[in-house]
């Protein structure tokens, strides 16, 4: 009797205390990503990533960290959106469109099969809401909606979305529509998509504002009156994993299930593309192993080229010298444990420039070294305009010089 108290004391005690977790707030997942555990402080080997396609980047630097038939080509599915989200921030960037303009939905864009926002024909949102369609609830419907908003016709805007990554070096890419759906020839790599992805984080960072977006409700309002719909983010390590910031999922029956998964700890970005995993949670599993491995075995060093640099000289200008800078930062990331500390920074301007001078102008390069060997360089430039002298600037000079000395 005293043990059957006992258990009856323990189980209470244990549902008293499941409640008490629950009511301070603990989330439950849904069973899919219950499974997906987070391998942090782990070293993840090539056979844990079931996926047939895969590649590990660091996005600051662009360095491959692991590989998995990257240059396999694949259907993206609606990993496709990320090209059509990097080329609706050109227009933003470029003023063509705004965050605030009205978008309205054609019959043609209303008709999109597969993941949704159910758009009706006629009706009106803005472009900013929009966005966030694509990028929170991977709408076919936006996508397509959008395309014709920027370009006149989805047609164009795919001409446009392959001009673009024929500039990022995609070269086993070829979209044929701008919401990956299974169509003949629409297909790309993983490694293609890494850069992609490392495209849109780093030149529209703003971006994170939208694919973290759990869930947020939109309002249609069409003939039939005003109504609500809930958008919820199909890239479920939003709420699992600690460091995600993004990007995008996609699945269909020609593609399997597929990510790009971004995430940032200790200053370093990662992106993580997965390619035809079997089912979702073992792509969310693959992403979450990749992204630990990256984390765990990178050290990244950074320096902000700061210091101030001896000016170049100058050559038939109005000024004699002009003052020169290191362009942009520099970074570099080692997986070996090399001592970072041992990098060397090598000055190498040019003697002397001709006038006129242009303010951006390269004059060298900063070289760094590690035991011996180049790592990277950075552009040096001039940072203010030296006009070229003239007759009377130069019989001015000589003047000064004279009756001064």
């Amino acid at each position: 009797m005293k043990r059957v108290l006992a258990a009856l004391v323990c189980a209470f005690l244990l549902i008293q205390q499941a409640g008490e977790v629950q009511a301070a707030g603990i989330l439950q997942f849904e069973e899919e990503t219950d499974a997906i555990q987070n391998t942090e402080n782990t070293e993840a080997k090539k056979d844990k990533v079931s996926a047939p396609s895969a590649l590990l980047m660091e996005a600051s630097t662009g360095k491959v960290i692991y590989e998995k038939n990257a240059d396999e080509q694949r259907h993206p599915a609606s990993v496709t959106k990320i090209m059509t989200l990097l080329l609706i921030f050109d227009a933003l960037e470029e003023g063509k469109i705004s965050l605030e303009d009205k978008v309205t939905v054609s019959e043609y864009a209303a008709s999109m099969g597969g993941s949704q926002v159910f758009l009706e024909p006629g009706e009106e949102q803005t472009v900013d809401t929009m966005i966030k369609c694509i990028a929170v609830a991977s709408a076919n419907d936006a996508s397509v909606a959008m395309a014709e908003f920027v370009w006149g016709s989805e047609e164009e805007f795919v001409k446009h979305m392959n001009e673009r990554a024929k500039g990022l070096g995609m070269e086993n890419t070829s979209f044929v529509n701008c919401n990956g759906l299974d169509t003949e020839g629409h297909l790309t790599t993983a490694r293609d998509i890494a850069l992609m992805s490392r495209e849109l984080i780093l030149t529209y960072p703003q971006i994170r504002d939208y694919v973290t977006i759990w869930m947020e409700n939109i309002t249609h309002t069409t003939a039939k009156g005003a109504s609500e719909f809930g958008l919820a983010n199909t890239n479920k390590l939003i709420r699992q994993y600690a460091y995600a910031t993004g990007l995008k999922t996609g699945s269909t029956g020609e593609a399997g299930f597929c990510m790009s998964a971004t995430a940032e700890k200790n200053q370093m970005q990662m992106i993580a593309v997965v390619m035809g995993a079997k089912d979702s949670k073992s792509r969310f599993q693959d992403a979450v192993t990749l992204l630990d491995h990256g984390f765990a075995s990178c050290v990244k060093y950074t320096d902000d080229g700061l210091e101030g640099m001896k000016p170049v000289k100058v050559e038939g200008g109005m000024k004699d010298q002009v003052p020169v800078k290191q362009k942009e930062s520099f970074s570099y990331i080692d997986t070996e444990g090399a001592d970072l500390t041992a990098i060397e920074k090598d000055y190498q301007t040019v003697e002397k420039l001709k006038a006129p001078v242009k303010t951006g102008e390269k004059a060298g390069s900063v070289v760094y070294t590690l035991e011996g060997k180049t790592i990277g360089s950075i552009d040096v430039i001039t940072v203010e305009n030296v006009r070229e002298a003239t007759y009377t600037s130069i019989l001015e000079k000589v003047l000064k010089s004279f009756f001064i000395g």
